[in-house]
């Protein structure tokens, strides 16, 4: 995903710093241990002008990255300081379709950012579960629904029980082909919405075409535009039960 003369596009709004010290302190020192010189911006989404994301800033100026450094992020990519295309699509369609996720138990799966469990938030769920397997995600998602003035439970996995959730949520995750066996475990949940912009061919069974959109990853990682289309799908293939 990452090339050789990858480098970061899109100007982004500042917020003070938060401090040397803190979770906004310990994120920058895992950012550093890959790029030295990186720093987060508080970022407002292109798609979501309502939500805004502590996200990695345009520093390197369209700079090549070194080979060492292009291998240590491959090896472990800071997911969490970007803002991936199907995350701000499923983030615009939960604000835009606020009666889905009100009154509910909601579960982001690979949650990231955050920016999908925030805009279920957002949008009225009356609790709203974000679960990442990394801890660094976890402290950034922590960080990123208190900028935006929500509560979030955060969990290292999925729950021994789904009985307790009514919708579930997971964006881009199926850029790893392993967690294809995971949509079938998500049935468990009465409502699943899937968004994903990595499997073109994706038509995952019991799941429908609910729409799709556009988007680029923010920042802009100058990605093949193939991976700025963002397709929505729903289990089940019924109507959503009205709530």
């Amino acid at each position: 995903m990452l090339a050789a003369d990858f480098h970061l596009k899109g100007k982004k709004s500042m917020t003070p710093d938060a401090g040397k010290t803190g979770p906004l302190a310990a994120l920058h020192e895992h950012l550093h241990q890959l790029l030295p010189q990186a720093r987060l911006a508080w970022t407002p989404l292109p798609q979501v002008p309502s939500v805004s994301l502590w996200l990695l800033d345009d520093i390197l100026g369209g700079q090549r990255l070194e080979p060492e450094v292009i291998n240590a992020l491959m090896d472990a990519p800071p997911y969490w300081s970007f803002c991936w295309a199907s995350g701000q699509v499923l983030a615009a369609w939960l604000l835009a379709h606020p009666e889905q996720v009100a009154g509910r138990t909601v579960l982001d799966v690979g949650s990231g950012s955050g920016v999908v469990a925030i805009a279920a938030a957002l949008a009225g769920a009356e609790r709203v579960l974000a679960c990442d397997v990394d801890p660094v995600a976890r402290t950034a998602i922590a960080l990123n629904a208190a900028g935006n003035g929500v509560q979030l439970e955060l969990l290292p996995a999925l729950p021994s029980s789904l009985a307790q959730v009514d919708l579930l949520l997971a964006a881009d995750i199926l850029y790893d082909r392993d967690n294809l066996g995971l949509l079938e475990t998500f049935r468990a949940v009465p409502t699943v919405i899937l968004a994903d912009s990595r499997v073109p061919d994706l038509n995952p069974p019991g799941y429908a075409r609910l729409e799709e959109g556009t988007a680029t990853t923010w920042p802009d990682l100058g990605e093949s535009s193939q991976f700025n289309r963002v397709r929505l799908f729903r289990f089940p293939r019924a109507d959503f039960p009205e709530p």
